[in-house]
């Protein structure tokens, strides 16, 4: 039988926010079981990873490499966008979006991740504003 929950996670803006203890803690309290851990962000401008967490430079390097290949509507470089409504970072959060993945399959054994000794689990956050994204956790 699979087990069901959606995770929210509160950004204050682009970067990467680990939420491996949320998704491991979720697991334990709730399952038990071994299987397939999918998680999918449920939005269109942020992305999940998993990625090194045990040097947060790593994130910060992360971040500042895909703010330079895609940077906001108002530089130069990204005249030709159309969809500019909603901000100079919009459109790029898209970008980032399509080029990222939006979902992960993690093994899971007995209710505990099978991540390796220096992986963490990170929402992308895309936006320069704060928002609240929302994560279908599925473990089947």
């Amino acid at each position: 039988m699979a087990e069901h929950s959606v995770l929210t996670c509160a950004t204050q803006g682009a970067g990467l926010y680990e939420i491996t203890a949320k998704v491991g803690g979720w697991l334990e309290c709730c399952v038990a079981d071994t299987g397939l851990l999918t998680l999918f962000i449920q939005h269109t401008s942020a992305s999940l990873l998993i990625q090194e967490n045990a040097d947060t430079e790593v994130q910060t390097d992360l971040a500042g490499f895909f703010a330079r290949l895609v940077p906001p509507s108002t530089d130069p470089t990204m005249s030709y966008l159309t969809h500019i409504y909603e901000g100079p970072d919009d459109m790029p959060a898209h970008i980032k979006a399509a080029i990222l993945p939006v979902n992960l399959t993690i093994p899971v054994i007995d209710g505990r991740l099978q991540l390796g000794r220096w992986q963490g689990i990170f929402l992308f956050e895309h936006r320069d504003r704060p928002h609240i994204r929302s994560i279908q956790a599925m473990l089947t």
